[in-house]
């Protein structure tokens, strides 16, 4: 069992940055993958930036460039690097993680995860 809970959310202006924080409640290695994912209202929840540990990491194409995912010195906790932030990033973000024994990519979608934190809101203004 894996407790995640974000931090970090807030309302900023276009052009300005965020990081958010997932506390996670076990160490981190290869056989889990992480994700950040957010949901904006009347929209389906997205995948934006993937990590597995030793193993490799993926970007939304909508946010390369942009963000960052790094877990922390201890893979005790998992950051989301936010530069260059706009209005369309408005939304809820979830940290969530998945066990995956078998060495391989981390799904991009919502269902492949399993643990999910209850969500740190981020609004952008124009």
């Amino acid at each position: 069992q894996v407790q995640l809970l974000e931090s970090g959310g807030d309302s900023v202006q276009a052009g300005g940055s965020l990081r958010l924080s997932c506390a996670v409640s076990k160490r981190m290695d290869s056989s889990y993958c992480m994700a950040w994912f957010r949901q904006a209202p009347g929209k389906e929840r997205e995948g934006v930036a993937f990590i597995r540990l030793r193993y490799g990491i993926n970007y939304a194409d909508s946010v390369k460039g942009r963000f960052t995912i790094s877990p922390d010195n201890a893979n005790t906790a998992l950051y989301l690097q936010m530069n260059s932030l706009k209005p369309e990033d408005t939304a809820m973000y979830y940290c969530a993680a998945v066990e995956v024994p078998i060495l391989g990519n981390c799904g991009t979608y919502p269902t492949y995860y399993n643990y999910w934190g209850p969500g740190t809101q981020v609004t952008v203004s124009s």
